[in-house]
């Protein structure tokens, strides 16, 4: 979708540190990145440098924009383009800042703002993860296609993100896919981010190692659990390990409502080895009933789609024909409900620019 589309549409990766603009023509950037520094401890100046940086990108196209399009941390009104709130590093939008009305003035283009969690499910959904399984179903021979995915981030913390049938799921509150703030599976009264997170890995590591003030972060102890540097291997592994439980819990809960795919991004995904496992033992393990009686943690049987095993007994299924009553005529029934989880081959922020400029064309296109 829209990889032929000719219209630009302006990007923006918004963080507390610096801004990095660009521009998308046809689901590619189209000019070199331009970044300022975001100063969003003074709202003048942060704003100062967004209107600079925009005019930048905008003398450097061949034609006008469409849009602008982009992420941008919350708590925030993304319809309304309003941001406001205990945001840690844009301390200087906590009292309300109406953004989006602020850069529609200025350069009387749409602005459509969204979580960064949302804009990557939706890049995947469009041009990422979706549509290359349903490309490898296709190949494989079988006839299974998927409409839905669910996206998570894992880094500073542990974004996601759903989109149904092609669509964002956003809620009536712009709190759609707020799954940071479930139980954390080994914690229970701590939100699971604090079981995934860049964060949780460098805590459960020191804990792990009765050492809090290790200094590493979770690179390092990735290359720990390869064993390319020198550390304590047993507690590297397990930190991730115990990553992988906590989120493989809270995607087991996820899922169960949406049904879809699952694409994974950001830069914990480095030690995908190591946490993967255990997640997808979580998500296809067992849940009880009072009297005892064993349940599969969810309806669907969760396969590893970065592996070519189980991405072939994906897509073979378990199909077998069945015979219509009181007649000869026979159909096709495959029993095994079932879905995929892989790491993102595009990479989180480009899956995030990309949902970011499809979602822009899609409002653009339905006015």
């Amino acid at each position: 979708m829209y990889s032929t589309d000719n219209r630009i549409v302006i990007t923006l990766d918004a963080g507390g540190t610096n801004f990095v603009f660009g521009a998308i023509q046809a689901n590619e950037f189209i000019i070199a990145p331009i970044t300022l520094p975001s100063l969003a401890d003074n709202l003048e100046t942060c704003l100062n440098n967004l209107e600079k940086g925009f005019h930048m990108v905008i003398e450097r196209l061949p034609e006008r924009p469409v849009a602008i399009s982009f992420a941008f941390p919350g708590p925030a009104d993304y319809p309304q383009g309003i941001i406001g709130g205990e945001l840690p590093n844009f301390p200087s939008f906590r009292e309300g800042v109406a953004l989006g009305a602020f850069l529609e003035e200025k350069f009387h283009l749409p602005v459509f703002i969204n979580n960064d969690g949302d804009l990557y499910a939706y890049g995947e959904a469009i041009a990422g993860m979706l549509p290359e399984v349903n490309e490898r179903l296709a190949k494989a021979g079988s006839s299974k296609r998927y409409k839905n995915l669910v996206g998570y981030t894992m880094g500073t913390g542990f974004g996601c993100g759903i989109a149904l049938g092609g669509r964002l799921h956003l809620g009536d509150n712009s709190c759609g896919a707020e799954t940071w703030c479930m139980r954390n599976y080994l914690m229970p009264e701590c939100i699971v981010e604090e079981g995934v997170s860049i964060r949780a890995v460098k805590r459960i590591y020191g804990e792990l190692t009765s050492n809090p003030d290790h200094g590493l972060e979770p690179k390092d102890i990735c290359a720990i659990a390869a064993g390319e540097t020198p550390g304590d291997q047993h507690a590297a592994i397990r930190t991730f390990e115990m990553l992988g439980q906590v989120a493989g819990d809270a995607m087991a809960n996820a899922v169960t409502l949406v049904d879809g795919l699952i694409a994974i991004g950001g830069g914990l995904t480095g030690a995908a080895q190591y946490f993967l496992p255990a997640l997808l033992r979580q998500m296809n393990g067992t849940i009880k009933g009072t009297n005892g009686q064993v349940f599969n943690r969810t309806p669907l049987k969760v396969y590893n789609l970065d592996d070519e095993a189980q991405f072939a007994e994906f897509a073979r299924g378990k199909a077998k024909e069945i015979v219509v009553p009181g007649t000869l005529r026979t159909v096709t029934f495959d029993p095994e409900r079932r879905i995929g989880i892989a790491i993102s081959k595009l990479g989180a922020s480009r899956a995030i620019s990309l949902g970011a400029y499809a979602f822009a064309l899609s409002k653009i296109d339905a006015q």
